[in-house]
Order: C-alpha cells, then structure tokens, then sequence
C-alpha cells in the first residue's frame, strides 16, 4: 500500500516537472529550476517504493534539467544519485561508469574533493567485484586530491591502490605507488607512517628479488627524523641483514613478530611468506614455533594458504 502510495506521489511529481516546461504566451522559457526540483521529489518518491529503476530515469532527468539550468554542480550530483540506484540493482559497472561521469563534472565545476570523495566511494563499491577496476578509482581519486594539495587524502587513497596492488600480485607498480605515498607523508612531515612504509616497501622489493632496492628504502628513511634506532629500522636492519645471510632463521623471527604480523593485511602475508633465496640457509627453528616457519613457508605464488589468517 505504502509503495503504490509514494508511486503515485512520483507520477504528480513528474505531471508537475512537464508542466514546468510548458511554455506559452506569458511564460516564454522553461522552468527547468522548478522541474529539476520536482523530478528530484519524484526520484527519492521512487526510491522510497524501492522503484529503483524508475528513480534512476528520475535523477537522470532532474540532472539533465539542472544542467539546461548551467547549474552543473546538482547536475553532477543527480547523476552520482542515478549511479546509486543501479547499484541498489548490482548494475555495479554501469553504476561506477555514472559516478566517473559525475566525478569529471564536480572536478570540471570546480569541487574537485566532492570528485575525489565520489571516486573513493566508486572504489569502495567495486573493490569486492573487481580490484582492478578498484585501484584505477582510488588512484584517480588520489590525482584529484594531489591536485588540490591535499596530500594526507592523496596518501590514504593511494595507500588503497598500494594494498590491492600487492594483492593482484603486480608488486612493481606496488614499488613505486608505496615510494609515492611515503614521499606525501614526508611532505606533510607524518613520519610514523613514513617508517610503517619502509617496511612494506622492503617486503615488496624482497618478493621482486630486488635485495638492492629494498636496502635503498632504508638507508634513504635514515635522513627522517626518528628512524634511525627506531623499532622498525631495527627490524628492517635486522630483517635485511638475515635475508642477505641466507639465515631463514632470523628472517622467520622478523617476518613473525608483532611488528609486521599486525600490518595492513596484505603486507603482513607477504611477510609470513617471505623466503630466503635458495631456501638453504642456516636454519634453527625454535621450539614450539609454528610449523610454517621460514623453512617450511610456501614460495610466493602458493601464499592462498594464508588467506585465512590474520584477517
């Protein structure tokens, strides 16, 4: 009864939109305000019925009114709206592909954090379904904010790009997405998290093989106030030593620890999966440690066996 109700509600809603366009004798321009206004009332009507497809087509037209009105930014808005209806219908890419189009009007009105703020959301609606097409998000999103100077934005969303980056396995783009973040947060003088991205930066570049690289990362975050004596260059120092030294040992202590078992997700598995290389190094694995130790870890591309830990 209360769906019919509120149908009916979006039928009046859009007989008074059209009559706003009407023109006549003493009336000479369409009211386009007016129908945009009453075309919004008959979307969120429809949305209310749980007629999301015909409160999409509602906030596709108020859009379409508001941008005849030049007022691009609600225009921008009715467009993310209609891009929220087909996700309530998991028409998810035809969803984001509306919330893109909305975001590129925001940033082109000149509200580019309401662009980046779009965006995210965008990616958080699609990381379940697709990664990729999540990543792509977050980093357009953190363009748009880097853009606008808001770096600690800029950061958090590229640090999204970096964790599925790793996940999807492609650890070069990875490398130089984390060195981006951790250049914002030195900018904005966060060097806590600076530290926090050195570690992960060195597990990305142990799993590339790049033993060089991942050393660079440390010597380069001595010049950060702090770091040098901190936990996590001991950790790192250590860590780096005992990979060089083939000691699986020593590198199963680090990769174990609190310190880098209790990271993001992603970067904690690529810890509890690192390997020396050749494997065949000095081993002596405590007593009573888990049996999948440095030694018995599984190489990188069999590392599904973690995914139900520390989730």
């Amino acid at each position: 009864m209360m769906a019919a109700q509120k149908i009916n509600e979006a039928h009046d809603h859009i007989a008074k939109a059209e009559k706003c366009l009407k023109t006549s004798m003493t009336k000479w321009k369409p009211d386009y305000d007016g129908a945009a206004s009453e075309m919004a009332k008959a979307a969120v009507a429809f949305k209310n019925a749980k007629q999301f497809d015909q409160a999409k087509d509602a906030y596709l037209k108020e859009a379409e009114y508001h941008t005849e009105n030049k007022t691009l930014f609600h225009a921008a808005k009715a467009i993310e709206q209609a891009g929220m209806m087909l996700k309530e219908m998991k028409r998810m890419s035809e969803a984001i592909e509306l919330i893109e189009k909305a975001s590129v009007m925001y940033v082109e009105n000149g509200t580019s954090g309401t662009a980046g703020m779009a965006l995210d959301r965008a990616g958080k609606l699609i990381e379940p379904m697709d990664l990729e097409k999540a990543v792509d998000l977050y980093q357009k999103a953190a363009s748009v904010f880097e853009n606008e100077d808001r770096l600690r934005q800029a950061a958090e969303l590229l640090g999204k790009a970096s964790r599925l980056l790793v996940r999807l396995r492609r650890l070069d783009e990875a490398a130089v997405s984390l060195q981006k973040e951790k250049n914002m947060y030195k900018e904005i003088e966060n060097y806590p998290t600076c530290f926090k991205k050195t570690i992960a930066q060195v597990l990305v570049h142990l799993h590339r093989g790049d033993f060089v690289a991942a050393d660079k990362c440390v010597r380069e975050s001595y010049s950060l106030p702090g770091f040098s004596g901190s936990e996590d260059c001991v950790a790192m120092e250590t860590l780096l030593a005992g990979y060089d030294e083939q000691d699986e040992d020593q590198v199963y202590r680090v990769c174990n620890s609190p310190l880098l078992k209790y990271m993001d997700n992603d970067y904690a598995k690529l810890a509890i999966s690192l390997k020396v290389p050749g494997g065949g190094g000095k081993k002596k694995k405590s007593p009573g440690a888990p049996q999948e130790g440095a030694g018995g870890a599984p190489p990188v591309d069999e590392e599904d066996d973690y995914d139900g830990g520390l989730c």
